[in-house]
């Protein structure tokens, strides 16, 4: 994404008297789940997990993965889903989604679970002062895969999305797949078109895949006031999820299995939805929880990069992906008339032109946390880096994880700030301020200065004055 080969990486910026100070949870690159604190200290790892995402119930237990499927025969499918303590002893377990035979391989089940999950309690998986999952949660939704034919979608095996929601037993009680419900998506002729033609194409080891919809987000929309007011659409057990590779936002009725509320593909019908813009590669769109600031309203990491079906052209010969935007932005939307309520992308940072945009830009991965004191917790998941912003935009805690694996890789899908007191067992460090240094004077051993001295000057006649703009990007229509 453009940043220097050479940058600091652990706390970079801290105001302890302006965070929602706590743990913060984060997927170590090679190690497994880890809680640091705001100055970046690890007071905890849960080895041989990988989660997709981890998360915490208070009381020190950890909602994570044991082990992935076979890369050469699936596509991101993790082989069960875990609670274990804080001693790594696992409590819960479950990996009844498929019976897998794989070729040359042993048979057995597997969950396959990617991207998101739920424990009864809490509607987001983040903390919410009102709402908290009991270690002694009875149900749970899990978001999985299933392989699936559908012919007059695409002739083309489809890696399907799937969503089931068990008891603590195990017990299949509910269902719902994704391509049962392909013509609710409203798509267009010519996006049919493109998908069966090519539904994302993925290899998946002996056959290829097409993985339609990607979708990486799955949470209940939860007590809020738009259900209050009579809004059937956002009853609380309906369930909220983005599709990464169509571009889509969505609420399904946990009643009627229907789509009942819908961003997307189409940014064009009302002046609201042209004036945000397409929102492209989303993850983490979620109502935010009642009991903290803005609650009732949409929270949404939209990733920019590339998305969306639609007719062949010089940037996109299949019709594949063909929305492109170089930079990320997270945005709060009203769900109801579609405002946006509050915006944060590389403007925010002091980068206001586009060649500087890729400051903020994650294409893949990446969440936004509510936070109770009203500042946005991101996570810019490609780069390895979480920042604590306030409603006012202003940064107030910085990080970018140093844990690596073999391929240089230090991404972050999703990291979580929790209460102290969710992981008693932890004892956090002191909070120390953390102020960052003026890189401009920055210099390794060895290396000049930099500075300019008088006897190398010499003066020119003439000046040349250069066109100013505060302006980001292109005027929006």
């Amino acid at each position: 994404m453009g940043r220097a080969s050479v940058y600091y990486t652990g706390v970079t910026k801290y105001v302890p008297e302006k965070c929602w100070n706590g743990f913060t949870l984060i997927p170590g690159r090679g190690y497994g789940p880890m809680i640091i604190d705001m100055n970046g200290k690890v007071h905890h790892l849960w080895r041989n997990l990988q989660g997709e995402p981890n998360k915490i119930i208070k009381g020190g237990y950890v909602v994570s993965s044991r082990g992935v499927r076979d890369k050469a025969i699936s596509h991101q499918d993790r082989i069960d889903l875990v609670v274990c303590d804080y001693d790594g002893k696992v409590v819960w377990e479950f990996d009844h989604g498929e019976f897998c035979e794989d070729e040359g391989r042993e048979p057995r089940w597997m969950l396959r679970q990617h991207h998101d999950y739920q424990l009864e309690g809490n509607p987001v998986g983040y903390y919410t002062p009102e709402q908290e999952t009991s270690i002694d949660f009875n149900k749970v939704l899990i978001l999985t895969h299933r392989d699936v034919l559908k012919e007059k979608i695409s002739p083309q095996l489809l890696e399907d999305d799937r969503l089931i929601e068990i008891d603590r037993e195990g017990n299949l009680l509910w269902e719902w797949n994704c391509a049962d419900h392909f013509n609710e998506f409203n798509f267009t002729e010519i996006q049919k078109n493109a998908i069966f033609r090519n539904p994302n194409t993925v290899d998946s080891g002996p056959h290829k895949q097409g993985d339609l919809f990607h979708i990486n987000t799955a949470s209940y929309v939860g007590p809020n006031k738009w259900y209050d007011a009579g809004d059937e659409r956002f009853h609380p057990d309906n369930i909220i999820m983005d599709s990464r590779e169509a571009s889509i936002i969505f609420i399904v009725s946990h009643k009627t299995k229907k789509i009942v509320w819908q961003i997307g593909p189409d940014y064009t019908s009302s002046r609201a939805l042209r004036m945000m813009g397409t929102i492209i590669g989303p993850h983490n769109a979620h109502i935010i929880p009642r009991g903290l600031p803005g609650e009732g309203n949409l929270l949404v990491f939209d990733n920019g990069g590339w998305s969306g079906y639609g007719v062949p052209d010089q940037v996109s010969k299949t019709g594949n992906l063909i929305n492109r935007r170089d930079y990320s932005r997270v945005l709060e939307i009203d769900p109801v008339t579609f405002d946006v309520v509050w915006e944060f992308d590389p403007s925010k940072l002091g980068h206001k032109t586009v060649f500087n945009a890729h400051y903020f830009y994650s294409p893949l991965v990446s969440n936004a946390q509510r936070l109770p004191n009203g500042n946005t917790m991101i996570t810019e998941g490609v780069n390895g880096r979480v920042l604590e912003v306030t409603a006012d935009d202003e940064v107030v805690w910085e990080y970018t994880s140093p844990y690596f694996d073999s391929l240089g890789n230090n991404m972050i899908f999703r990291a979580y700030r929790l209460p102290y007191d969710y992981v008693p067992q932890a004892s956090h460090s002191e909070e120390k301020t953390v102020t960052p240094p003026d890189v401009s004077k920055l210099r390794l051993e060895n290396a000049d200065s930099g500075l300019i001295s008088n006897d190398i000057i010499s003066d020119t006649e003439g000046t040349w004055e250069f066109a100013k703009s505060d302006s980001f990007c292109v005027e929006k229509i």
